[in-house]
């Protein structure tokens, strides 16, 4: 991993990118021990409007909390694709959820279907956030899949624990089979 990492969640409100991004920074920062800064913002709508979050993941001490160029972007809507794109850094890995984002900007994009995953294993289209955390995990080795659970527990409400516990580990199948269809053995570098 360099020495900093910078990581964007993009989509529009009420998708879960806050939580999304509180949990990945939660994951690095208190169970595996790296510094994490970790930012939001979004429209003024408090669902449907513009929404990201992002996560700085050091060994160092961080000195500004902003991503200025994202090593990873993960995109849950066409409209953050379109606008964030552009601030990848050149060789990133952008990762979309192929059911919501039809228009690549890249070939090198990873496309997975993170709502209809997530509508598949539980029911619901608002757990496509956890199966984006999955797959960023089996993909990348950012964090573990293990320090993404115990987060993940602490910021969810106990009735929706086993739910998002699925939706996790469904997002991690779905990297670890994509993959294995791209012929790889291990974590994008």
């Amino acid at each position: 991993m360099p020495k900093r990492l910078e990581i964007r969640l993009a989509g529009t409100g009420g998708q879960g990118l806050i939580l999304a991004g509180v949990i990945l920074a939660e994951a690095a920062g208190i169970h595996e021990g790296k510094f994490v800064a970790q930012t939001q913002s979004y429209g003024p709508e408090a669902r449907g409007g513009a929404s990201k979050s992002e996560v700085v993941i050091s060994d160092a001490e961080i000195d500004y909390p902003k991503a200025i160029k994202p090593d990873m972007l993960v995109c849950l809507s066409q409209a953050a694709c379109d606008t964030y794109i552009f601030d990848l850094k050149p060789g990133g890995v952008l990762m979309v959820d192929a059911t919501l984002v039809h228009d690549l900007p890249t070939t090198r994009a990873v496309a997975l279907p993170f709502t209809r995953i997530a509508r598949e294993e539980t029911g619901s289209e608002m757990y496509a956030n956890i199966v984006a955390l999955g797959a960023l995990s089996a993909l990348t080795g950012i964090v573990s899949l293990k320090s993404l659970e115990a987060a993940l527990l602490t910021r969810v409400p106990p009735e929706t624990a086993e739910l998002n516990r699925k939706a996790l580990k469904a997002g991690a199948t779905a990297a670890r089979e994509y993959l294995h269809r791209q012929k790889r053995t291990g974590p994008l570098e």
